[in-house]
C-alpha cells in the first residue's frame, strides 16, 4: 500500500527550513536568505518516490515562529499554526549552532504541543566543530532527533527515509511528477522578492511585496509585467536606485530564475510603486495575497 502525507517544517526564523525544503524536493522553490522572516506564506514541495515503497511527501515550508509586530506578521504566524494543525508528521527545524531548541509547543506558543508527531532536526551540522556536535547529539537524546545539513544534504536521506516511515498508508495526493500545488505566477512572484533581499539592506527589503500583474505565456520571450511595493515614496526612490540601476538589477538577477522556472525566455517588466503602510493594512495584506484570518 502507498503512502502519503503532509510534513511541516515549522522552526524559528533563520533555522534553515527553506534550505532544507529545496534540499528535500531537489528543486528551488522557497526564498534562501541570512535575511529572517524572508518566508511570508506557506510553500508546497512535494517530493514522490517508489522505492523502498511508493510514497509521496508533501511538504509544508512555514514562516519562522515569532511574536509578531504588524498585520503582516500576525498572518505570517497564522499560516505557521494553520500548517501545524494539518500536517500528518511535523518537522522542527532548529538552528545547531545554537544548542538544544525549546519544546516546539513553546517556540511556537501553543497552549498545547501539537497532535501530530514532532521530529526535531538539528540542522547546519557542516558549522559545528566534532567535539561540539557529539555534545550537541547527546543533549538531545531525550526526544526523536537528527542532526543534519540542509547545505551539503548530510543526514537528508536518511531523515527522509524516516518521514517516509511515519506517513500513513493513503494513495498519492497529486501526480507523481508534481513539484509543487502552487500556481508558477507564486514563484515568480518569489524569485523577484528574492532578488529584492539580495539587492538591499537594512530595513528596507521587509517593506518589499511584489505582485505579478500579467503573465503572457503565449509568445516567445514570455512577458511578465510585475509591480514591487514599498510603503513610502522614499522606499521607492531606494528600490529603484540612481537611473533605475537597483531594480533594473533586480529584475535581471529575478528573471534568470524565472527562466530556469519555466524553461523558456523571459521579458521581465518591473514597476515600483508605494502602497503606505501595507504591512499594517489588511485590505492591502489581501490585495497582495496574505491570507488574513479571524481567531488568530
Amino acid at each position: 500500500m502507498p503512502r502519503a502525507g503532509i510534513v511541516t517544517l515549522a522552526g524559528r526564523p533563520n533555522a534553515g527550513k527553506s534550505t532544507l525544503l529545496n534540499r528535500l524536493v531537489g528543486e528551488q522553490l522557497s526564498i534562501t536568505s541570512p535575511k529572517p522572516q524572508s518566508t511570508r506564506d506557506r510553500v508546497v514541495g512535494i517530493l514522490s518516490r517508489d522505492l523502498p515503497e511508493p510514497t509521496q511527501l508533501i511538504f509544508f515550508d512555514t514562516p519562522g515562529l515569532f511574536e509578531p509586530n504588524d498585520e503582516l506578521q500576525h498572518t505570517m504566524r497564522t499560516a505557521a499554526r494553520t500548517a501545524l494543525a494539518d500536517a500528518d508528521v511535523i518537522l522542527y527545524v532548529a538552528d545547531a549552532t545554537k544548542g538544544v531548541p525549546p519544546p516546539l509547543h513553546e517556540a511556537a506558543a501553543l497552549a498545547t504541543p501539537p497532535r501530530s508527531p514532532v521530529i526535531t532536526v538539528l540542522n547546519k551540522i557542516d558549522r559545528l566543530p566534532p567535539a561540539t556536535l557529539a555534545t550537541l547529539r547527546g543533549e538531545a537524546r531525550a526526544g526523536e532527533s537528527y542532526a543534519i545539513s540542509a547545505l551539503t544534504g548530510e543526514g537528508v536521506d536518511a531523515l527522509i527515509d524516516v518521514l517516509a516511515a511515519r506517513l500513513p498508508e493513503s494513495p498519492f495526493l497529486y501526480a507523481a511528477d508534481d513539484v509543487s500545488t502552487q500556481p508558477v505566477r507564486f514563484f515568480v512572484a518569489e524569485f523577484i522578492r528574492e532578488a529584492a533581499l539580495e539587492q538591499l539592506n537594512e530595513e528596507l527589503p521587509y517593506s518589499v511585496a511584489v505582485q505579478v500583474d500579467e503573465f503572457r505565456e503565449t509568445g516567445t520571450p514570455a512577458y511578465i509585467r510585475a509591480i514591487v511595493y514599498v510603503e513610502h515614496e522614499s522606499q521607492k526612490a531606494i528600490l529603484v536606485g540612481k537611473g533605475g540601476t537597483r531594480i533594473r538589477e533586480i529584475g535581471r538577477a529575478a528573471r534568470v530564475r524565472i527562466e530556469r522556472l519555466i524553461e523558456r525566455p523571459v521579458y521581465l517588466d518591473l514597476w515600483a510603486k508605494v502602497l503606505p503602510n501595507w504591512r499594517r493594512d489588511a485590505a492591502a495584506l489581501r490585495r497582495l495575497g496574505y491570507g488574513i484570518e479571524k481567531g488568530r
